[in-house]
């Protein structure tokens, strides 16, 4: 049965961070992302050792269901190392506005910390398809 709960997509985020490479920085992440019929597709963060190409856990998630043939999801989670929760950086902040729109994100560290944003909480004044009508 597919997940929809939250519990099912953070622990999603956190098992996906496993999988991070992150030779450079130690800083793993990990990212579930939820779409519209349940399903869970997870990324992680793949470090490059030129640093500028290098992809955060929440594009590979994205990217990847785009790519399966997804268009509409209904929540993301972020998993980190950190102490501090670590929400999206600015480039996935747009990637998830230009594909998920306004969801629910969760962020989630291996401490146990927890918190729940709206996207339009991260991301309050979006460049989107409205700037290019």
């Amino acid at each position: 049965m597919p997940a929809t709960n939250p519990r099912s997509l953070k622990d999603a985020a956190l098992r996906a961070r496993d999988n991070a490479h992150a030779p450079y920085s130690n800083f793993r992440v990990g990212a579930a992302l939820l779409d519209e019929s349940g399903e869970i597709i997870t990324g992680c963060n793949v470090e490059n050792a030129t640093y500028g190409l290098t992809v955060c856990a929440e594009r590979v998630a994205i990217f990847k269901a785009i790519s399966e043939g997804r268009r509409r999801f209904r929540a993301i989670a972020v998993a980190a190392d950190s102490k501090i929760l670590t929400p999206p950086c600015g480039a996935c902040r747009q990637i998830i506005w230009e594909f998920c729109g306004d969801i629910p994100v969760y962020l989630v560290n291996v401490q146990g910390g927890e918190k729940e944003y709206q996207m339009r909480e991260l991301f309050p004044a979006p460049f989107d398809e409205k700037q290019l009508e």
